[in-house]
């Protein structure tokens, strides 16, 4: 099911992030309305993370995502649809933390998006992946996304598209590339050494 969360004092298109007092930037729960979905994966989490952030081979586990276009180092355009039926658009990653977190927002007009998926670790020594994605409707599309068939509707895709990770990345049993710098408001922190290139053709960035 779906779970509704609220959080007060929310910054507009910042998953889960907010400037504190003395300038760091933290995360905190998604404003609003959100869906909520985890699946439990038995690999460990580095494998985990390390596969997720492989934007580009999704296309291969989900029968929504057609295909993943590296825009800028932290700017993907996705064309997802069923059928004949195609959109595309872009995604922003905001914040990416190697084996733990990962925070994007869509920048899109027509509703917008942001989201958040988080990696811990099981006592099966597995790993458990939680996604929260909200609509941020804008117009005339506010009273359809305030629809609780709307919520349902996307709780439903998000945790088939779990599914079909779980089932991928089980399959494969290890990632198939990994990138594990980190990003701080949309910029790719340097203050690391370069990661060793991935595996995945021209894909450096998560």
């Amino acid at each position: 099911m779906a779970r509704a969360q609220d959080s007060r004092q929310a910054v507009p298109n910042t998953p889960g992030m907010r400037p504190d007092s003395d300038g760091v930037t933290r995360r905190r729960p998604l404003p609003k309305q959100h869906v909520e979905e985890t699946v439990e994966v038995a690999v460990p989490v580095p494998t985990a993370y390390n596969q997720w952030t492989q934007f580009k081979t999704f296309p291969r586990f989900s029968p929504v995502v057609h295909d993943v276009e590296q825009v800028r180092p932290t700017v993907t355009a996705w064309t997802i649809g069923y059928g004949p039926l195609r959109r595309r658009f872009a995604v922003e990653i905001v914040e990416q933390d190697p084996d733990s977190y990962l925070a994007w927002r869509g920048l899109e007009q027509r509703p917008s998006h942001q989201g958040e998926v988080e990696f811990r670790p099981t006592e099966s020594g597995g790993t458990a992946i939680t996604v929260r994605m909200l609509l941020e409707p804008r117009g005339a599309t506010k009273r359809l996304t305030r629809s609780s068939k709307v919520t349902q509707v996307t709780a439903r895709l998000v945790r088939r598209e779990l599914q079909h990770f779980k089932q991928f990345i089980e399959g494969l049993g290890q990632e198939g590339g990994a990138w594990r710098g980190t990003i701080r408001n949309g910029r790719v922190q340097h203050d690391h050494p370069e990661p060793p290139r991935s595996r995945v053709a021209q894909w450096p960035v998560g």
